[in-house]
């Protein structure tokens, strides 16, 4: 048997179900005779509301209603007891009905981009939820039963315009993923130290002015971004974060750095742009893994020896310091392809790569490495004096 839906004929025992960007603005009631269905998406159309018949589809497991213009959702979503997937974000949802708590195979929920003014609690009942992201909405707080979603991996609360930092959060052991930028925090609770697990930490734009010494006990994380925040130190138990790659730090009001900041050895990138740095301290030269380091914008008047130590850096940045030279040594570092600014001597560079790139041009460039292949020079850049090695040509970007 088949059933006829947009024109378009499907068997009754259809599983997918794809009518993304269709322009829909409403569904045909058809829809509620494929009974086999797992998996029916229904993005970026002009739904407003959903045919009631849509909730006697009980072997759904997926349902992406992403991108449509839904104001309220019907208790009969409780009939719904098999799906593990709701996409819900990108609408215009103001609350959401109690009956949302019996999806307790519910392990996907995406609600960001809605209007709540309010976190709905009873999706803290939903006890197999793993990933659960309500970003850019005005929550502004987080009720304490948050706390009982232990099986949460992913937690997405960014653009919230939450003012303190719910210790609930710290009972989620399980937490892998945690970002919650984009928020007015002014401190963090010394419980955080508790997510062991973690390793994504997001707490960009809010307005931390420092950081627990418990902080270190997240010894897991390999991604942590702190930029555009107030903080004026970093903790010295930074040392125990060893499986760290990335660190942005930048867009803050650091003036210096804890030399413990050397035992971060698998540090892949590590942004400080837009500080107070004054100086950097000695050891950074043990990085030995940091292929990306930005210093721009800070008042950085030297830079020391050990950075040539730096034998996998790729990309430096040194733009607007008050720096007049660079070490010899950094002559040393083979691989980097890219000084942004070239007030400082960059010829004769001993370098591998094929390509050179430049954010900034002052002085006349010759002697470049013959294996020089590219040199990219950025879109503003007009007037340039450089001696081309053979075969090697000019492109911009």
């Amino acid at each position: 048997m088949e059933i006829t839906i947009l024109n378009k004929e499907y068997d009754i025992n259809t599983e997918e179900l794809y009518l993304h960007y269709c322009k829909l603005q409403t569904l045909p009631v058809e829809i509620g005779y494929l009974q086999n269905l797992k998996e029916l998406t229904l993005s970026e159309n002009l739904l407003k509301s959903l045919p009631i018949e849509i909730f006697n589809l009980i072997n759904l497991q997926i349902l992406d209603l992403w991108a449509n213009k839904i104001k309220t959702l019907p208790a009969e979503i409780s009939n719904l007891h098999n799906l593990k997937e709701l996409y819900l974000s990108d609408n215009k949802l103001q609350s959401l009905p109690a009956e949302i708590a019996n999806l307790t195979n519910l392990q996907l929920l995406y609600l960001h981009t809605n209007k709540l003014q309010s976190f709905p609690v009873e999706i803290c009942n939903l006890c197999n939820l793993k990933d659960l992201c309500i970003s850019n909405n005005q929550l502004q707080s987080l009720p304490a039963e948050i706390g009982n979603l232990r099986d949460l991996k992913t937690l997405i609360i960014s653009n919230i315009e939450l003012q303190s930092f719910p210790a609930e959060i710290c009972n989620l052991h399980n937490l892998k993923k945690l970002y919650i930028s984009n928020n007015q925090l002014q401190s963090l609770a010394a419980e955080i130290g508790n997510l062991r697990n973690l390793k994504e930490l997001n707490l960009s734009n809010n307005r931390l002015q420092n950081l627990p010494a418990e902080f270190g006990n997240l010894i897991n994380l390999q991604e942590l971004e702190l930029s555009n925040n107030k903080l004026q130190s970093f903790p010295a138990e930074i040392d125990n974060l060893r499986d760290l790659k990335t660190l942005d730090l930048s867009c803050n009001k650091l003036q210096t750095l804890p030399a413990e900041i050397d035992n971060l050895h698998n540090l892949q990138k590590l942004y400080l742009n837009n500080n107070k740095l004054q100086s950097l301290p000695a050891v950074i030269g043990n990085l030995h893994n940091l292929q990306e380091l930005n210093l721009s914008y800070n008042q950085l008047q030297n830079l020391p020896a050990e950075i040539s130590n730096l034998c996998n850096l790729k990309y430096l940045y040194l733009s607007n310091n008050q720096i007049q030279s660079l070490p010899a040594e950094i002559l040393k570092i083979k691989n980097i392809i890219q000084i942004d600014d070239t007030s400082y001597d960059v010829n004769n560079l001993n370098i591998d790569n094929e390509i050179l790139i430049f954010t900034n041009l002052k002085d006349k460039i010759n002697n470049l490495p013959f294996n020089i292949k590219e040199i990219w020079l950025k879109s503003d850049i007009k007037n340039y004096d450089i001696k081309l090695p053979i075969n090697c040509k000019i492109k911009y970007y």
